[in-house]
């Protein structure tokens, strides 16, 4: 072979030949273990908050004068452990003291007890405050009913709805359901914006944007179509898109402070940590220990607390709600300008 035939051969583009990759026992065996790692901790968060929660330490006002309000608190107590334990008693002068802590979202309903010979006890229910409250309550009623009629009085205690449910959602159903759309919403929102636009003030304007857009879609939806949402249609608008607006941004700012884990972050705050702990279905005193109180202080348990309040309660004091979903915006919006800052400066890749 001569000289130049060998150049040209070693020149020649070389045929690689690659080897097909052997079916790998050791992935399938991973993705089996990752899959059921997965979904037991996806059914632990949902469920777990259901499986320890119990009856317990739910104000209710008792209603009537001090001694009379006294002996039926130890008579109530006196009815063994379980009783004692289901309601907390705060004690209101009358039956107006008491619907006012009800409109205040103070109480979860009232046991009204005679002011004159003659009258018999009433039981003041919110169906719109908690259904699962208004159920105990209506439970509550029938036993007193049964010990009266032990007693030789005929008639049953009254049980009054003071704050019902909209007849569109006589149940509740579509009150506590909204809480999913609106933490899905957010988190959807967050992770769209954050692959799809890029600098800090188009992904800002997106969320804000999103927000204002998405709000206005989703109370056209739940409050003048579904009617599940009452109150007025701007504050419903202002809560549902300051909801989208708080759990968004976190998820932007999370992205851009430390990449694509940011948004699994977001995801678990919002889904497997805040909305297990958001109580929209039962009252929050009912979940064991304090998670109760901290699930108030994420987007699911502020939001859907506000969306409450604003459509039943317009006399109950909602600044801890505003307050909170505000907090998870402008903290979320300080780590995208955080994280844009230090991508600027090449310390953290985008």
């Amino acid at each position: 072979m001569t000289a130049t035939a060998d150049v040209a051969e070693a020149a020649a583009p070389q045929k690689l030949h690659t080897m097909p990759t052997a079916p790998s026992w050791k992935h399938a065996v991973g993705a089996i273990l990752a899959a059921t790692t997965v979904v037991t901790l996806v059914l632990l968060a949902f469920a777990w908050p259901t499986y320890t929660s119990s009856v317990k330490d739910m104000p209710i006002a008792i209603a009537g004068a001090p001694q009379a309000v006294e002996a039926f608190e130890q008579q109530f107590t006196a009815g063994g452990e379980q009783a004692a334990e289901a309601i907390d008693p705060q004690q209101y002068a009358d039956r107006a003291a008491a619907v006012e802590a009800i409109d205040k979202r103070e109480v979860y309903g009232a046991i009204v007890l005679p002011s004159a010979p003659g009258e018999g006890i009433e039981v003041l229910t919110t169906s719109a405050g908690s259904a699962a409250a208004s159920q105990l309550l209506t439970q509550v009623a029938a036993n007193l009913t049964a010990a009266q009629q032990a007693q030789g009085v005929a008639e049953p205690v009254k049980v009054t709805d003071v704050v019902p449910l909209a007849a569109s959602d006589a149940r509740g159903a579509g009150l506590t359901l909204t809480g999913l759309p609106m933490a899905m919403g957010g988190m959807i929102g967050g992770v769209l914006i954050s692959l799809l636009a890029s600098g800090w003030r188009q992904r800002l304007s997106a969320v804000v944007g999103y927000a204002v857009l998405g709000g206005l879609a989703l109370t056209g939806l739940l409050h003048s179509w579904f009617g599940w949402l009452g109150g007025d249609f701007t504050t419903v608008w202002a809560a549902i898109s300051l909801t989208l607006a708080a759990t968004a941004s976190a998820i932007v700012g999370l992205q851009s402070m430390v990449g694509q884990a940011g948004i699994a972050i977001g995801a678990v705050l919002t889904m497997f940590i805040g909305n297990p702990l958001a109580s929209l279905a039962t009252p929050k005193e009912w979940l064991p220990g304090a998670w109760g109180e901290i699930g108030q202080y994420f987007v699911p348990g502020a939001s859907g607390s506000l969306l409450r309040s604003v459509s039943y309660f317009p006399n109950a004091s909602v600044t801890h709600e505003w307050v909170t979903l505000s907090c998870w915006f402008v903290v979320g919006v300080a780590l995208l300008l955080i994280g844009h800052h230090r991508n600027d400066h090449g310390v953290l890749d985008e």
